[in-house]
């Protein structure tokens, strides 16, 4: 009993002390991308609405986005939903403006409450309009020079808008207001889910890998002497 108590603290100190994986955004390939942080699987094409024939430019009113990631079927799964903008706070929206992500409704918001602000600024490195101090940036947006509209493969996702895009979030104290980015300049804000000038692009994410991450090998390893360990007292005890 005594070795097995030992081999078993040794296993989870050597577990332990494995080197965490570094924060990335990774291809699982079949048109998917893992992000390590958020543990969400993204869509690799930003516009699939539009690539998949699902609509004629893949921009849409609320209503319209949230019922196309609710039927959405890709790579075997069925679970897509509509990228979340949450309180950055962890609480509550804060709507006051301001140049630092510090609010929801600012430039900047890199958040992990925020799964395109993420996305924009940490796995795809992109830069607002303004920084942080309130200056202007010339290089903002998805092609990184300033210029706006259209679309681009920025890193590993293909067909990027400049434009805006739905969260599937809405405004908790005006429900006829829903939560979006905007790709062009790099900032979060709030409109109206269906009005003359509500369409907005779709991109669509789920929770969790689509891919199950194996153990690196010395753990396998070091899992397999164990067990031998455990199995060759086992035996010498009876």
């Amino acid at each position: 009993m005594k070795l097995k108590h030992t081999l078993l603290a040794a296993g989870a100190a050597a577990l332990a002390h494995l080197p965490s994986a570094q924060a990335a955004l990774l291809d699982r390939g079949g048109g998917m991308l893992y992000d390590t942080v958020l543990n969400v699987t993204w869509l690799q094409d930003a516009n699939y609405a539009k690539t998949s024939g699902y609509d004629a430019d893949g921009k849409m009113d609320w209503h319209a986005a949230v019922a196309w990631a609710d039927q959405l079927e890709f790579g075997g799964f069925s679970d897509w939903r509509l990228a979340d903008i949450k309180p950055v706070n962890g609480i509550a929206y804060n709507e006051n403006f301001s140049d630092d992500g510090s609010t929801d409704y600012a430039w900047n918001v890199s958040s992990p409450n925020s799964e395109l602000g993420y996305m924009y600024f940490v796995n795809l490195g992109l830069t607002a309009f303004q920084f942080p101090d309130g200056s202007d940036n010339p290089n903002f947006g998805i092609y990184r020079d300033g210029r706006t509209g259209g679309q681009t493969d920025v890193g590993l996702v293909k067909n990027l808008q400049s434009f805006n895009y739905w969260s599937g979030n809405e405004v908790p104290t005006r429900t006829g207001e829903a939560w979006f980015f905007d790709t062009a300049l790099g900032s979060q804000q709030t409109w109206y889910k269906k009005n003359l000038a509500s369409d907005m692009y779709v991109w669509a994410v789920r929770d969790g890998d689509i891919a199950a991450v194996p153990l690196p090998g010395a753990v396998w390893l070091f899992a397999s002497a164990v067990f031998a360990g455990l199995f060759a007292n086992r035996r010498k005890s009876n």
